[in-house]
């Protein structure tokens, strides 16, 4: 019943925005559009205003946040650009050149602020370590859908690790590295290498057939290259924390999992095959067999490992790497024991 009544809901919160968008593209298409100041300015209010604040008015009440206007109004502008003629664009023009960048610029202070207020939560509190990434998930679950969260997250996440957090985070007793004595840094260096490489080569075999294509590619690979540098960087920046009742497993911002330690059943210290394990056995890394493990936690019940993007993945038996394995595991075993 009440997944019914969700549903109706969803379908009234963005079936009457859609359908007001749609009956305006019939209005712009039909024969009796003709233009004009006086129109092209409604129709480009509606648009921009009357649609977005009919649509903050239907979900006021519920739990989807107010800034998902912003999204709203981007709509309204992409269907003003493709089916209003350019010469009624006058007034969209305008919005486009003044209002958007004061839009744009207002939601990435908001964002800026609440991290910032979110950060200085987790500092207050004296069990807990301050994680940036962490702190931008729960920032950007209070402004953007839930199903854009991680997306959102990682990607200001790549950016922040690769080029503006380069302090070097000291480790509590309770942490510990993986990135160290692994050969995921090199690997990843090695493809940022190889993407310079082929960048080069194929931008240049491309500009004499088109420009345009060859710029695209070599767009798209810079931002690859800067997407795999901030995976890297952020190896550093996150260890693994042994907390009273929790092993928080971080893989940067590319994995993770929280396993209270009551869930933990062994802890074998091996890098053998995981070949003969089962179905529900992964590796914290998502680089999977192409990085060695030296660890191997068994559960007694199942658990989610959040990947990249927030894909998620069922697991008992998880393979990951400590730089120093022994002393991790002498003080899970010590935790564990004290529970």
């Amino acid at each position: 019943m009440n997944r019914a009544f969700h549903i109706s809901r969803h379908l009234i919160t963005f079936g009457i925005p859609l359908s007001l968008l749609a009956i305006l593209v019939i209005f712009i298409k039909s024969s009796t559009f003709t233009g004009g100041n006086t129109i092209d300015l409604a129709i480009t209010a509606d648009l921009l205003l009357t649609v977005p604040l009919i649509y903050l008015l239907l979900i006021r009440k519920t739990d989807i946040p107010k800034t998902t206007v912003v999204p709203v109004m981007v709509i309204g502008l992409l269907v003003g650009t493709y089916f209003l003629p350019k010469e009624n664009q006058t007034y969209l023009m305008l919005f486009k050149t003044w209002a958007l960048p004061i839009i744009e610029l207002s939601v990435l202070t908001f964002v800026v602020f609440k991290v910032r207020g979110v950060i200085k939560a987790y500092k207050a509190r004296k069990d807990a370590t301050p994680d940036f990434f962490h702190a931008l998930k729960d920032t950007c679950s209070q402004i953007f859908p839930r199903k854009a969260v991680f997306s959102i997250a990682t990607e200001v996440a790549v950016f922040y690790y690769g080029f503006i957090h380069w302090r070097t985070i000291p480790l509590s007793k309770n942490e510990f590295s993986y990135h160290k004595k692994s050969g995921t840094p090199a690997l990843l260096g090695a493809l940022i290498f190889i993407i310079i490489i082929e960048t080069v080569v194929f931008h240049y075999l491309l500009i004499s057939w088109s420009s345009i294509a060859a710029w695209v590619l070599t767009a798209l690979s810079i931002y690859s290259g800067i997407q795999i540098f901030g995976f890297a960087k952020s190896l550093s920046k996150r260890p693994i924390c042994i907390n009273e009742d929790y092993l928080t497993l971080k893989y940067g911002i590319l994995s993770e999992v929280e396993i209270p330690l009551e869930n933990i059943e062994t802890i074998e210290l091996s890098g053998r095959s995981l070949d003969e394990e089962g179905t529900l056995t992964r590796t914290l890394s998502p680089l999977g067999e192409m990085e060695s493990h030296n660890l191997i936690l068994h559960l007694k019940h199942e658990q989610t490992l959040i990947s990249l993007y927030g894909i998620k993945r069922q697991f008992k038996v998880l393979a990951l790497h400590i730089d120093e394995p022994e002393d991790f595991k002498n003080a899970l075993n010590n935790v564990i024991v004290d529970n």
